[in-house]
This record gives structure tokens, sequence and C-alpha cells, in this order.
């Protein structure tokens, strides 16, 4: 008779960028903490969980700066703190920070308070004003009564991080003929677009000039400019349409 195989259990490795989120976490609680908050939502410091810069952040580049050269005039000071310890400490903000956005409910250790900090007003007049909101938006139009639709988390997270949308392209031939649709692929060599009617279409761009119209470029461009006062600002006035 055959003796049975038997194997042993074997404990299931993490995967690197969950240890470096695990290192950075302790590395932040340590180092960052104290101003920050242990879970990076807010003390003497900002909360980094909804910070722009974190939003902005790519592979640590703006985390790290800030990290090495600290910001003085905010009472922060430069961390001695190596390439792989900055590194850690941004894939933990950006793992905090996607865990809030990407889920689109608050975390179980979010202080929920901390949502509402900004100022109302101000956010209405920046809204109408300076942020050009109304430009795509409405308060009584396509967000009336959006603060009743969405759970608080959800609805910051659609105003920072919006449902990718489909690219209009218009092409004008060689002739002069201008022909306009939704944006199916592009490349270097062709542009394919289904029209008004449904049909597919493609062109190529040896000859043709492309216009490619993406429907979120004034919400990037906000984006880019939207100061941490302004942000909180905006999403409180968002928070009154109800």
């Amino acid at each position: 008779m055959a003796a049975a195989l038997v194997f042993a259990p074997v404990a299931m490795a993490q995967s690197p960028a969950r240890e470096a989120i695990e290192r950075g976490h302790q590395q932040f609680k340590q180092s960052c903490g104290f101003c920050h908050g242990e879970e990076a939502t807010g003390a003497r410091g900002p909360d980094l969980v909804r910070s722009t810069l974190v939003a902005h952040d790519v592979n640590g580049n703006l985390i790290g700066e800030i990290i090495r050269s600290g910001r003085p005039d905010k009472g922060m000071p430069a961390l001695p703190l190596a390439s792989a310890q900055i590194d850690d400490i941004a894939a933990y903000l950006h793992a905090r920070a996607h865990e809030a956005l990407d889920s689109g409910r608050v975390p179980d250790n979010y202080p929920l308070s901390r949502l509402l900090t900004g100022n109302a007003q101000a956010g209405k007049i920046y809204f109408n004003g300076a942020g050009g909101c109304t430009a795509c938006h409405s308060s009584t139009g396509d967000l009336a009564h959006v603060a009743s639709r969405y759970a608080p988390m959800e609805l910051e997270a659609r105003m920072l991080a919006p449902s990718p949308r489909p690219s209009t392209v218009i092409v004008t031939l060689p002739g002069g003929e201008l022909v306009k649709g939704t944006l199916v692929r592009v490349d270097e060599f062709t542009v394919g677009l289904r029209d008004a009617l449904g049909w597919y279409r493609a062109f190529s761009r040896e000859n043709a000039k492309v216009d490619v119209q993406d429907a979120l470029a004034s919400h990037h461009e906000l984006l880019n400019r939207l100061s941490q006062d302004n942000m909180h600002n905006l999403f409180a006035y968002l928070m009154t349409l109800k």
C-alpha cells in the first residue's frame, strides 16, 4: 500500500507592496504621527487621507520633497529619512487615500467628523466664482439634492476622482469635412470613433487633423490648482445640497 503524501500547510507570504505599506505605516506613526495622527487623519497637522498633495503625488515625488525639505512656514521640520523609508511612507499614504476613495465608504477607523471641516459659504462662493464649476454644473440641475444621493465619503470621492467619461473627437478630413463622435481608439496611425448614428468609423491620421476633447479636462485643471482650504470648503458646500 502506497504511503499517503502529507503536505504541511504553507504560510502565504505577503506581497512586497503590502509589506511596504505596513513598513510605511510604522515609519509614519514614528516620524509623522504626532502632527498628522497615527492613521494620517490629522491632528496638529492636516489630514493626509484627503490631501491634494497625496492625490497628485506620483511614486513619492511630492511626498518625498516635503519630507526631505519640510514646510518651515507651516511648522514642519525636515525629516532625515532614507529614500527607502520615504518610499514606504508614500506607499502607506497612497493606500490610505485609495482605501477612502476607491471603496466609496468611510474606513472603519476614519473620524467622520473630519469630513466636514470646511466653510460652506466660502465653498459656494468658490463654486460660483473662481472655481469655475458653474461652467459644467448647477446646484439646481445635475447637483440638485446630490448630498442626499451619496454618502459623504462617496460624494467626496466623486468630487476628487470623478468617473471617467468618453472623450469626444473631431476629425478634419483633407477635403475639409468634419466628422465628430465618441472616441473609441487612437494611436499614431489611426483614429476610431462612433458617430451620432452609432456607426463605427476609422480614419488614417496621415492627412487628417485629429482633435481629442477630454470631457473632464476642466475638472483635471481645477484639481491641479485646488488648495486644501478650497477643497474642504467646496465639499462643505456640496453637503448642503440636500
